[in-house]
């Protein structure tokens, strides 16, 4: 099966039903040890090894997208949002005039233990929402110990009634998480163990509004063998989109961050940039995004990092901090690649 005919499988079946309503809640706000300011420690990584990827099986869709129309070309643009003296709400409506239109996905953080919410009343039902989920040390998974608290928040994303994107444990080829290989035992394999568990506790509390995100960085941290993002991967059948962390801290281009896991996975399964953003020459490397995007046709969504206010970090990821970065996003936004 080809990746078009898998993109038209996959990207036609997502859409909203019977999402939450509008409402004045706020999410919590910027999440601690998100990707950006440990990343900056991986950009000493030597980028990905790439070798041919095993042959793929049929892939079946999700439960969790729902038929839509729309072309197997078009691209979802959204981002996560935590705008410095706004809340969620406000920091909509904000990119909502800028743009003429509403983000196609809203990111959330939630914590491993805390405060998960039953709704995200302020996520317009025409968005779709993507949880990115923080891991947990792997050995509290792996001996059913978590069962209990993993019931609990299926049970939860379950509840919210709309289309899901779960991004659980992302980056754990980096060395930055308690999640990652590098915290856990330098074996893999116990990851992969992990993420099929959590899976098989959600599909059996029927949470079947929930798609599986696989979220690596572009590079590993370590660069070694044992750490290589392949022997990370769960397997066709328990992930449903492939995910790339990536800014241009160092002056990469687009290419540099996203071909070597493309190339991977690109022909198996659609590409979501979970985390992306510039913080130089802004307007040039979102023109570049944008080429990058419209060239590269497993990619069926950009999840744009839109922050002035993340922990750990002076940087600033928004992107309307000069005239020009925000024209060459709003042209993004309005290209025909991007009307999904």
């Amino acid at each position: 099966m080809g990746v078009v005919v898998k993109r038209r499988q996959l990207l036609t079946l997502l859409t909203l039903t019977g999402a939450a309503g509008c409402g004045d809640q706020t999410s919590p706000a910027v999440p601690s040890g998100s990707a950006p300011s440990p990343e900056v420690t991986a950009r000493t990584g030597s980028a990905l090894t790439i070798t041919s990827p095993p042959p793929s099986p049929s892939v079946t869709p999700s439960a969790a997208r729902d038929a839509r129309d729309a072309r197997d070309d078009r691209v979802m643009l959204g981002s996560y949002l935590a705008l410095g003296g706004r809340t969620l709400k406000q920091s909509l409506a904000l990119r909502r005039d800028q743009l003429g239109r509403e983000q196609r996905i809203v990111h959330r953080f939630y914590p491993w233990n805390g405060y998960v919410p039953t709704a995200e009343p302020d996520v317009a039902d025409s968005s779709l929402l993507m949880v990115s989920w923080h891991g947990a040390p792997w050995a509290g998974i792996l001996d059913g110990g978590s069962d209990r608290h993993i019931r609990s928040v299926a049970r939860k994303l379950k509840g919210m009634g709309r289309p899901i994107l779960l991004r659980w444990g992302w980056e754990m080829n980096g060395d930055w998480f308690e999640w990652s290989g590098a915290r856990n035992g330098r074996n893999p394999a116990d990851y992969v163990t992990a993420w099929k568990r959590l899976r098989g506790v959600f599909a059996d509390q029927g949470a079947d509004n929930v798609s599986w995100v696989w979220s690596p960085n572009w590079n590993s941290a370590p660069a070694a063998g044992w750490n290589r993002v392949q022997r990370y991967y769960p397997g066709d059948d328990q992930v449903d989109w492939v995910g790339i962390s990536g800014y241009n801290f160092y002056g990469e281009s687009p290419a540099t961050l996203f071909n070597p896991v493309t190339k991977l996975y690109g022909g198996r399964k659609p590409i979501i940039l979970s985390e992306t953003a510039a913080v130089r020459d802004k307007a040039k490397w979102i023109r570049q995004l944008q080429s990058w995007v419209e060239d590269t046709p497993a990619v069926g969504a950009v999840v744009w990092f839109d922050t002035d206010i993340q922990e750990g970090t002076d940087n600033n990821f928004r992107f309307d901090t000069d005239a020009a970065a925000l024209a060459a996003y709003r042209t993004m936004a309005r290209g025909s690649r991007f009307a999904g």
